[in-house]
């Protein structure tokens, strides 16, 4: 009898418990995850370029953070602002240029034409994924509502070029960003960071402000923003959460990386 009350406590544990963990389980969990290496040919057909450019949108490339929402960056998933979708838009965006031109340049020139009513916030996305990789964006984003008139040869013809330059086929170049240097100011100039964040009063807000990083976290949070900046959202910034890349800490070597942590947190 005097056990009643221990056996209540201990249901209403296990209870909360067993709530919770199922609450955990029923929420989306974003991975950071590593763009694999591309193993198609120049006989590759456009169903699996298209399939290979899906799987790198939605997932390693971080193109769904921004992209197919409509408020940061412009819907590329389905209609956008009556134009159609992106595929069937490709080709009047710029007079005198086609689709897969247009979608090559947006990819790795973002700044060149930015739409109306956003800001140019996206990165050259050669600092993350390959080039052969990106032709399959293309071919998957031209697949949407278009023509895709990206070929196998030409993304065999990236991948070949590639391993000639000495870049890796996996996504980035062979040496780390900034040419290996550990100035953190070049890395931040290099890595595009003040488009979505302010420091020295210049900058973007998109993100948290380098200004005052380390009076505000230790550097054991800085490193971890970077390396995993879905795992934590700053208070005030959940609108914009999974804007950075998944993947963008991969860009640096530790040298870098340590070098980068400890100025961020030297700003107070």
């Amino acid at each position: 009898m005097g056990g009643g009350p221990n056996i209540k406590v201990f249901s209403l544990v296990v209870g909360t418990v067993l709530f919770y963990a199922l609450l955990a389980n029923a929420i989306p969990q974003v991975q950071s995850e590593v763009p694999q290496e591309l193993t198609l040919g120049a006989e590759a057909t456009p169903e699996q370029l298209v399939q290979a450019g899906d799987q790198l949108y939605q997932g390693a490339g971080g193109c769904t953070a921004c992209h197919g929402l409509g408020t940061r960056a412009p819907n590329l998933l389905t209609d956008e602002g009556g134009t159609g979708t992106i595929g069937a838009r490709c080709g009047n965006r710029v007079p005198g240029m086609d689709c897969e031109s247009y979608l090559w340049q947006s990819l790795t020139e973002p700044n060149a034409h930015v739409v109306e009513g956003y800001q140019p916030i996206m990165q050259d996305m050669r600092r993350t994924i390959s080039e052969a990789q990106i032709w399959t964006v293309v071919a998957y984003l031209q697949s949407l509502g278009g023509e895709v008139t990206v070929t196998g040869a030409k993304v065999a013809e990236s991948q070949t070029s590639e391993v000639n330059t000495g870049e890796s086929a996996s996504g980035g170049a062979g040496v780390a960003l900034a040419g290996g240097s550990t100035d953190p100011e070049e890395l931040i100039s290099a890595g595009g960071c003040s488009a979505c964040h302010v420091i020295g009063g210049q900058g973007g807000p998109i993100g948290p402000p380098f200004d005052g990083m380390g009076g505000r976290l230790d550097e054991a949070r800085i490193r971890r923003g970077i390396l995993e900046p879905n795992a934590d959202t700053a208070q005030g910034y959940e609108a914009v959460a999974g804007t950075m890349p998944p993947n963008f800490g991969q860009q640096f070597n530790a040298a870098q990386l340590e070098s980068l942590v400890r100025f961020l947190a030297g700003l107070r």
